[in-house]
């Protein structure tokens, strides 16, 4: 490690020798310092202590599920900011939406290609980067959005939400009632490099909505363009 700071620290959750060789290659190669964790105790023991730019995190590590290491990575305070690319031999939509709703910023199904992850994870930090900064709190009609704990109440109690749904609440919430359109939900909540089609953005629209009881009909449709968050 180089232990310049301005040089991005990646962190390589994979139980595969020679997969996490190739991969730590290619990320050296693209100007990133690396680190390597071969299990799940590893990954999130690292991911606390040193809080890496970036995890590249296979769902299949050794000493437990790849999701509940998500969930735990993205549930944690100290560590729910890290950005996540998911790698996994399931090939599946319904594998990769688990996985973008537990808090993965990228999917990418096995085999890949080891230069085209390494471009995948400097598009996800360059976005980062460009970020506009968002307001800490908000408080919109029964809504009320904590950033820095990742919270959201409706009537004063917290909502069971994923990273997904919070990632979406917060873009909503942001516009303060402004029409936010799909592509830029899409941007937002899973990256504007992914696969996600508008009608997947509709499908966990309609799921969030069902977590938001009583403040449901504050997401309204804007049939032809989006989305908008009503008081």
């Amino acid at each position: 490690m180089s232990g310049d700071k301005a040089v991005p620290m990646i962190l390589i959750a994979e139980g595969n020798e020679g997969v996490a060789a190739l991969i730590h290659s290619n990320l050296v190669n693209a100007g990133f310092d690396v680190l390597h964790a071969a299990d799940a105790e590893e990954v999130l023991q690292k991911s606390r202590e040193l809080h890496p730019a970036l995890i590249v995190l296979d769902m299949m590590i050794p000493g437990m599920a790849g999701k509940e290491v998500l969930r735990t990575i993205k549930s944690t305070q100290s560590t729910c900011g890290i950005p996540v690319v998911a790698v996994s031999e399931q090939s599946e939509e319904i594998d990769r939406i688990v996985a973008l709703e537990l808090g993965a910023d990228d999917y990418v199904a096995k085999p890949f290609s080891a230069r085209e992850l390494a471009l995948r994870v400097r598009a996800i930090l360059a976005r980062r980067a460009t970020q506009q900064p968002k307001p800490a709190r908000l408080s919109i009609g029964k809504l009320k959005l904590d950033a820095e704990n990742r919270m959201i109440a409706v009537n004063g109690k917290p909502a069971d939400l994923s990273a997904l749904d919070f990632r979406l609440l917060t873009e909503l919430m942001t516009a303060r009632g402004s029409v936010v359109s799909r592509e830029k939900l899409i941007a937002s909540a899973w990256g504007a490099d992914s696969a996600v089609s508008p009608r997947t953005v509709d499908t966990q629209l309609r799921r969030l909505r069902a977590k938001l009881g009583p403040a449901a009909d504050q997401i309204q449709t804007v049939r032809g363009f989006g989305y908008r968050l009503s008081d």
